[in-house]
């Protein structure tokens, strides 16, 4: 009994070591060598494994980096310029400067504009409820409203507004990691290029009918009526689906699309309001200078001596029209008659 024991422990360690010695030769011989520039790339990069980049995780961008020649394609949102300026030293490569980026919510159909229709009796998901039907109010392209955009952000940048039912994006917070982007089912999330002072003009539609019923569905929707795509100096506006579209990288922040739109669906964000302008009242004393001015111009010729005639003043009496005066008739004498009178006259004295 004693060898039979002693023999199975000989036997079964006799094969965990041959095992091992097996597996040891294959290991080394079919050994893959990593590049160690991968775990430097990685130890920079923020390991948030948000998927922003592209890739699935902060390991697979960083061998992404360490494999590709060209970084235009590579770019870590949340890190930002100062993240790919550290890989670029570690690789030894450069690194253009990108804009910044932050997430939109292209829907400005609040409780006020757009009125419910239906109560929604189901389970509190925004995937759900948009496959079943087109949501609680007239408008099926709008939000939801039900926060799974808020749940899928993982660095706390988003928040439902209870008094308007919509998404609000904390500027400070947002990295543009594209989570809440993936997670809407309305696709009304969209990364927008930050702009200079962090100001950016954007359509807040995404509503593709037609002008009566998407006016009739939210007062704020987009009627395709195209006086913005008019406006625009920059081609910067492209119009799609009865829908007005603005490119962020051509768009000049100029405003004037903004001034021209009816319904007041493009949004600026960041801006100082603008200043009215104001008109200036015309004086009273102005008018009368103006025409003292013209009364008192010395006609060519005249002497400068010449009296002026003031401007009359307002509510000052009118005077009177001097009466006409009515001279007596002359009997005008003709020269023949004239003649005959004055002979008859000496003929008379002669007698």
């Amino acid at each position: 009994m004693n060898q039979t024991l002693i023999y199975t422990i000989v036997f079964l360690s006799s094969l965990g070591v041959i095992s091992a010695a097996i597996l040891y030769i294959v290991a080394q011989k079919f050994k893959v060598e990593e590049d160690p520039r991968i775990d430097a790339v990685e130890e920079v990069l923020p390991k948030s494994n948000c998927g922003g980049c592209g890739f699935p995780g902060c390991r697979a961008f960083a061998e992404a980096c360490v494999k590709s020649e060209d970084f235009s394609a590579l770019h870590c949102p949340v890190g930002g310029n100062a993240v790919m300026q550290s890989v670029g030293a570690i690789l030894g490569r450069q690194v253009e400067e990108r804009d910044p980026y932050i997430a939109v919510v292209r829907c400005s159909g609040s409780f006020e504009y757009r009125k419910k229709t239906n109560i929604y009796d189901g389970a509190s998901s925004c995937t759900i409820a948009a496959s079943l039907y087109g949501g609680d109010t007239g408008c099926a392209y709008g939000c939801v409203g039900m926060g799974e955009c808020v749940d899928a952000c993982t660095f706390d940048a988003m928040y439902m507004d209870e008094k308007t039912g919509l998404p609000v994006v904390i500027e400070d917070k947002c990295t543009a990691c594209n989570a809440c982007v993936k997670a809407c089912p309305k696709n009304i999330i969209e990364l927008w290029p930050k702009g200079k002072k962090n100001r950016r003009i954007y359509v807040a539609c995404i509503n593709e009918d037609k002008a009566g019923p998407a006016r009739k569905s939210c007062e704020v929707a987009c009627i395709g009526c195209a006086k913005c795509f008019d406006e625009c100096k920059f081609e910067a506006i492209v119009m799609k689906a009865n829908l007005a579209y603005i490119d962020g990288e051509k768009c000049k922040l100029c405003r004037k699309c903004v001034d021209v739109c009816p319904t007041n669906s493009i949004l600026e964000v960041n801006f100082p309001p603008k200043k009215e302008k104001l008109q200036k009242p015309v004086k009273k004393e102005a008018t009368a200078t103006a025409a003292a001015g013209s009364a008192s111009a010395i006609l060519p010729g005249a002497e400068p001596d010449v009296a002026v005639m003031e401007p009359p003043q307002e509510n000052a009496p009118r005077p009177k029209k001097p009466s006409p005066v009515i001279k007596p008739k002359t009997q005008t004498e003709d020269p023949e008659s004239a003649g005959s009178n004055q002979s008859n006259i000496e003929n008379g004295s002669d007698q």
